[in-house]
């Protein structure tokens, strides 16, 4: 009898405009299978855990592939850099029915100049324009967001774990 784990991040996006006007969308992600291995080895083979997860922002007309990896993911999607700060911490809440989200903690871009951003990925490292960690959710947008400079992005993402028989 085969039994298979269904994972994966649901992204919740929203974009409250200059004007006013909010624009939301849910959204399930892709686990890249650098993602699939580094949870793979940690729950079963002792590798190193990661401490702090973080969010960040494409502005290419890019569609994740299973093997994107951090190491290609700045140059290949085009990471949107024109928002205050560095990526957005992922803070997490308690594990609750195989489930973890920042929904306490929503990640939030202000951007400091128009933008056009197509989706989002969740990094180990924290840096802009990193090569290096571990990449464990990437999700293209179901339309872009276009946000002008002072738009506010938000992200709330959720992560579960379902048996499936």
């Amino acid at each position: 009898m085969k039994s298979e784990a269904q994972a994966g991040f649901t992204w919740h996006v929203e974009v409250e405009h200059r004007d006013g006007r909010v624009e939301r969308e849910t959204l399930h992600n892709l686990m890249p299978t650098e993602g699939l291995n580094h949870l793979m080895s940690v729950a079963f083979k002792g590798g190193t855990q990661v401490p702090t997860w973080y969010i960040a922002l494409y502005k290419g007309n890019y569609t994740p592939v299973p093997g994107l990896a951090a190491a290609d993911f700045p140059a290949v999607a085009h990471e949107a850099t024109d928002y205050t700060g560095a990526r957005k911490e992922f803070v997490e809440g308690s594990v609750n029915a195989g489930s973890v989200d920042n929904s306490a903690t929503r990640a939030e871009f202000e951007f400091t100049a128009d933008t056009t951003v197509y989706g989002g990925v969740i990094s180990s490292s924290p840096t802009k324009g990193s090569t290096n960690g571990v990449l464990i959710s990437a999700v293209r947008f179901s339309s872009p967001k276009v946000c002008e400079a002072g738009a506010i992005l938000r992200v709330v993402a959720a992560n579960s774990l379902t048996s499936a028989a």
